[in-house]
C-alpha cells in the first residue's frame, strides 16, 4: 500500500469522526486536501460559490444532525471568507471543524502573497485554533480539534500550509478512538436540594426555556404540571418547547408575543432552563432567579442569580421533579394562560383583515399560508430581520419541524446557505428558506449551488425591496430612512435563468397555488413574493431600557402583528383551565 500524505490522513480522520462532506471553494493551498477528498469515496466535496456559504452550510448540517460537520477555505482571502459563518456556528454551539489552508510554511512571516494570520483571525470564534507546522503534529492536533468542537459544542479551526499538506504522514502516528458525542451533565445533590427548597417556598413559579431544552420536552411538561408553572420561551427554544404545551404563554424578547413577559415579571421564582437569552431588559430584577445550563460560562452573565445550577436540563429535571412538592394552586398559571389568549386575540386581526385584497401582500399572510402548506417535518431556515418576526409568530412547531437561523449571531444572508447544509443531510426532506430580499441578494450566487447539485430547496422570498428591520430602527430612532431601499430584479426570472423553477407572486390569491406548485417541483424552486414594506412589528411590552441594540420605542410606533395558529393553541389551552 502506498504511504499516506498528510492530506490523506487528515481526510481519513474526518471520515472516522463522522464527517460526510466538506464545503468550500478550491484553491492552490487547499488542492492537496481537495484531491484527497476526490479519492476518498466516504466523503464528498461540496463546491459552493462563496466560502461564507460553506461555513453557514456546515453549521446548519451540524445543527440538524448533531454531529461534526466541516468546511474549508484556501489561504488568505479564501479562509477569511469563512469567518462570518464560523462566528454563527460557534455562537449556535454547532460542532464544526474548519480547515484554513495557509501559504507555504517557508514564507510565513515574510509578507508573502495572500498572507494572513489565521491563528489570530479565528481566535474569537473557536474553542480551538492551531496550526500544523510539522507533519509530526498529525494526527494528534486534528484529533484534539475534533474533540474540542464536539465536546464543547462549537468551532475548531485547523490551519495547514499547502506544502505541509503534501508531505508524507508520520509513519508511527498515534490515532486514538475519537469522541463523537457529548455526555449528560447532572448537577450536584447540593444544588438540587437548594433548588427544591426554593421551588417549594415559592407561590408563583415561571419557566423560561431556550435551546437547551432540546430533548427535554417531556421533562419540562411534567415539571410544569407539578409546580403549576406557565412556560415561556426564547426564539431558539420555540421549536423544542412550544408544541403540545398546555402551559404555553408565548415568547419574550424583541420578537415576543403573548404573556411571556408578564409571566416572567410577575412570578416569585423564575427558572431559566437552557437559555442564554441576551436581552436582560426583558428579565425581571425584583424576583428570585435560578438558571440551569450545561455551559457554566452562561450562568449569571445576563442577570443576577439567586442560584446557579450547572447541568443539562433533562438530567436536572429528572433529579428535581420527584423531589419537589406538588402545588395545587393554579391561580397564577390560569391567569397567565388567560392573558396569553387575550393578547393573541387582540392582534390576530392584523393579518386576517382583507388579506386577500391587500396589495402589496401582507408578509404575515405569506408566513401563515406557508406554515399551513409546509410538511410536518419541514426544515425552515430563516433570514435575520423581519423574516425572524414572521417565523417567530407564524411557524408552528410540532416536535418534528426544525427552525434554524442566525438567532445568536444575527447575520444577514444566512437562510440560503443554511438551507444548502440542511438539504444535503436528507434530499427527501422538505427544506424551506425564508429569505428576505436583502439577505438573499447578499449571497445570491449560491442559488447556483442549488442548481449545480439539484438540491430541492424551496426559497420563499419575502421581497419588500427594503431592509425592513433597519428601516424600522431608523424610524423609531427619529431618523429618516436612508440607504434601506433595494432596486430588485424579477427574482423568479433570475431563478429560471439559472435553471431552477421560479414564479413571481404579486396578488394574494396567487399565493397558495404558487407555493403548492413550488413544493411539488422536484428540484430547486424560488417563489418571489412581493410584500408590503410597511409591515412592521414590535414586542407586546417595551420600555426605554429595551431599546438598546434594537432601537424600538412604543411612543414612536405601535404596529401589531398576527400570530397564526398559536391563537388556536392558546384558545385550546384556555378551555382546559378548570372552572371554579
Amino acid at each position: 500500500m502506498a504511504k499516506q500524505n498528510v492530506s490523506e490522513q487528515f481526510v481519513d480522520i474526518l471520515v472516522r469522526a463522522g464527517v460526510k462532506r466538506l464545503y468550500g471553494v478550491v484553491g492552490d493551498s487547499l488542492n492537496p486536501v481537495v484531491d484527497a477528498v476526490r479519492r476518498n469515496p466516504s466523503v464528498e466535496w461540496v463546491q459552493v460559490r462563496h466560502e461564507e456559504t460553506a461555513a453557514f452550510a456546515a453549521g446548519a448540517e451540524a445543527q440538524i444532525t448533531g454531529t461534526l460537520a466541516a468546511c474549508a477555505g484556501s489561504c488568505g482571502p479564501g479562509n477569511l471568507h469563512l469567518i462570518n459563518g464560523l462566528y454563527d456556528a460557534h455562537r449556535s454551539m454547532a460542532p464544526v471543524l474548519a480547515l484554513a489552508s495557509h501559504i507555504p510554511s517557508s514564507e510565513i512571516g515574510l509578507a508573502y502573497f495572500q498572507a494572513t494570520h489565521p491563528e489570530l483571525l479565528f481566535q474569537e470564534c473557536s474553542h480551538y485554533n492551531e496550526m500544523i507546522s510539522n507533519p509530526q503534529q498529525m494526527p494528534r492536533l486534528l484529533q484534539t480539534a475534533i474533540q474540542h468542537a464536539i465536546g464543547r459544542g462549537g468551532v475548531s479551526v485547523v490551519t495547514m500550509p499547502g506544502d505541509i499538506a503534501s508531505q508524507p504522514a508520520p509513519e508511527k502516528s498515534i490515532e486514538h478512538a475519537l469522541v463523537t458525542s457529548r455526555p449528560s451533565v447532572k448537577p450536584g445533590d447540593e444544588e438540587i436540594d437548594k433548588l427544591c427548597a426554593m421551588i417549594d417556598k415559592a407561590r408563583r413559579v415561571t419557566l423560561f426555556c431556550g435551546s437547551g431544552t432540546a430533548g427535554a420536552h417531556a421533562e419540562v411538561m411534567e415539571f410544569a404540571e407539578r409546580v403549576k408553572a406557565p412556560v415561556g420561551h426564547a426564539l431558539r427554544g420555540k421549536e423544542w418547547i412550544q408544541y403540545d404545551n398546555p402551559y404555553d404563554v408565548g415568547m419574550s424578547g424583541l420578537l415576543g408575543y403573548g404573556a411571556a413577559y408578564e409571566a416572567t415579571n410577575e412570578c416569585d421564582l423564575l427558572i431559566l432552563l437552557g437559555t442564554d437569552f441576551p436581552y436582560n431588559a426583558f428579565l425581571p430584577d425584583d424576583v428570585k432567579i435560578v438558571q440551569v445550563d450545561v455551559r457554566p460560562e452562561h450562568l449569571g452573565r445576563r442577570s443576577k442569580l439567586d442560584l446557579a445550577v450547572w447541568g443539562d436540563v433533562r438530567e436536572t429535571l429528572r433529579a428535581l421533579t420527584p423531589r419537589v412538592k406538588v402545588k395545587t394552586d393554579r391561580k397564577f398559571l390560569d391567569r397567565m394562560l388567560k392573558k396569553h389568549a387575550d393578547a393573541l386575540e387582540g392582534v390576530v386581526k392584523a393579518y386576517t383583515r382583507k388579506v386577500e385584497k391587500h396589495i402589496p401582500i401582507h408578509p404575515e399572510y405569506v408566513a401563515s399560508v406557508l406554515d399551513e402548506l409546509a410538511d410536518d417535518d419541514a426544515v425552515f431556515t430563516v433570514d435575520t430581520g423581519m423574516c425572524n418576526v414572521w417565523a417567530a409568530r407564524y411557524l408552528t412547531p410540532n416536535g418534528k419541524r426544525r427552525v434554524i437561523g442566525s438567532f445568536s449571531h444575527g447575520s444577514m444572508a444566512n437562510a440560503l446557505p443554511q438551507a444548502i447544509g440542511a438539504q444535503f443531510t436528507d434530499r427527501n426532506r422538505q427544506v424551506v428558506s425564508m429569505s428576505g430580499d436583502g439577505g438573499f441578494t447578499m449571497l445570491m450566487g449560491d442559488f447556483l449551488t442549488l442548481v449545480q447539485y439539484n438540491l430541492p430547496v424551496k426559497v420563499v422570498l419575502f421581497n419588500n425591496s427594503s431592509l425592513g428591520m433597519v428601516e424600522l430602527e431608523m424610524l423609531v430612532g427619529g431618523l429618516p430612512s436612508f440607504g434601506t431601499t433595494n432596486k430588485n430584479p424579477d427574482f423568479a426570472a433570475v431563478a429560471r435563468a439559472c435553471g431552477a423553477y421560479g414564479v413571481r407572486v404579486e396578488k394574494p390569491k396567487q399565493l397558495e397555488s404558487a407555493l403548492k406548485d413550488a413544493f411539488k417541483h422536484k428540484g430547486p424552486a424560488l417563489v418571489d413574493v412581493v410584500t408590503d414594506p410597511n409591515a412592521l412589528s414590535i414586542p407586546p411590552k417595551i420600555s426605554a431600557d429595551m431599546v438598546t441594540g434594537f432601537a424600538l420605542s412604543a411612543s414612536k410606533i405601535v404596529l401589531d402583528g398576527g400570530v397564526g395558529r398559536m391563537l388556536q393553541m392558546a384558545r385550546s389551552n384556555l378551555r382546559n383551565v378548570p372552572r371554579p
